[in-house]
């Protein structure tokens, strides 16, 4: 993978940047996304930010290498210190983290967020646990897409601010309330797979010498909620 030759993860990241955006990729890596972003010309500007030497290193190297400093700032710092007031940063991208790792970033630096008006996330796991945060902190889910590669399975969340109150129900919180209209084979796949998992899990629990009693009660809630939205599929 490059600049040239995103993955599907990140290809379907940069579907949901507006075009003439002003972006934040945190956590950037190689600086692959940006890059591509702005030899497309769809975007105005971008900051790489990345916390680890070597990989803000590699972003350097990548924006350099395609004549692309001008357009890209690669920047070592934590997070959304690596956003300035001066970028004038509209749309936030972070990808391949886990979503507590994800809603302790949007955390930490909640003046970063003044201005920007979308947020597109792609965490590996804790799906809901972002969702929750999303909805607490008044950031309304406005499209979400999941996709297989190299046999995983990733989500995709766009949200922007809403001045309005909205409330998700526990279902959407779980399985995302646009993945749920559309139960496409890549969201059957992957909840008869956890469903599978999570029985595995019960059984373990309830062969324990001393059942972990509130565990099993909680893991048999959330077996049946799986169960409900499976059977759903028909409607």
């Amino acid at each position: 993978m490059d600049a040239q030759n995103l993955s599907q993860r990140l290809e379907t990241v940069a579907e949901f940047v507006p075009k003439g955006a002003r972006v934040a990729d945190i956590g950037s890596d190689h600086g692959y996304l940006p890059a591509a972003l702005a030899l497309r010309k769809r975007i105005a500007y971008a900051v790489a930010g990345e916390v680890v030497k070597g990989p803000y290193e590699n972003a350097v190297r990548e924006i350099q290498k395609l004549n692309l400093a001008n357009i890209i700032q690669a920047r070592l710092a934590d997070g959304l210190a690596a956003i300035e007031d001066a970028d004038q940063i509209d749309t936030i991208t972070i990808a391949g983290m886990g979503g507590a790792l994800i809603t302790q970033i949007l955390d930490a630096h909640p003046e970063k967020l003044t201005g920007v008006a979308r947020l597109i996330l792609q965490p590996n796991v804790g799906e809901a646990r972002l969702r929750t945060w999303l909805m607490n902190h008044r950031f309304q889910i406005m499209a979400e897409k999941m996709i297989a590669e190299d046999g995983h399975t990733y989500e995709i969340i766009v949200a922007e601010p809403s001045i309005v109150p909205f409330r998700y129900s526990k279902y959407e919180l779980t399985f995302g309330p646009f993945l749920l209209e559309k139960h496409s084979p890549v969201f059957d796949k992957k909840w008869h797979g956890e469903l599978q998992r999570q029985k595995t899990v019960l059984q373990q629990m309830s062969h324990a010498s001393q059942p972990p009693v509130k565990k099993i009660r909680q893991q048999e809630e959330y077996i049946a909620l799986i169960k409900e939205t499976l059977n759903n599929d028909d409607r």
